[in-house]
């Protein structure tokens, strides 16, 4: 009986300290899941912030470029239909 009990403590010392261990890494596992998420967070509003204006120039570019567009194939349509109305009776 004598031997189990020591078996049994020894154990118990292992579990404990296995707690203790599990405790220290959870907290760490925290702290760098804290850190992580700030990082992460400041990266993409700071990546957010300097792609922001190139994508309202590149819209504003694309818009001017539809307007140009469509101007021109309504100036080439209008052209068409100006050249086949000159013929004569």
């Amino acid at each position: 009986m004598a031997g189990l009990d020591a078996q049994w403590n020894t154990l118990v010392k292992q579990l404990r300290k296995l707690e203790v261990d599990t405790r220290k890494a959870r907290g760490q596992a925290r702290t760098r899941l804290r850190v992580l998420n700030r990082r992460t967070r400041r990266l993409v509003e700071r990546a957010l912030r300097d792609a922001e204006p190139r994508v309202r120039q590149a819209m504003r570019d694309a818009a001017q470029i539809g307007r140009g567009l469509r101007a021109g194939v309504a100036a080439g349509a209008a052209a068409y239909r100006a050249s086949t109305r000159k013929r004569t009776k």
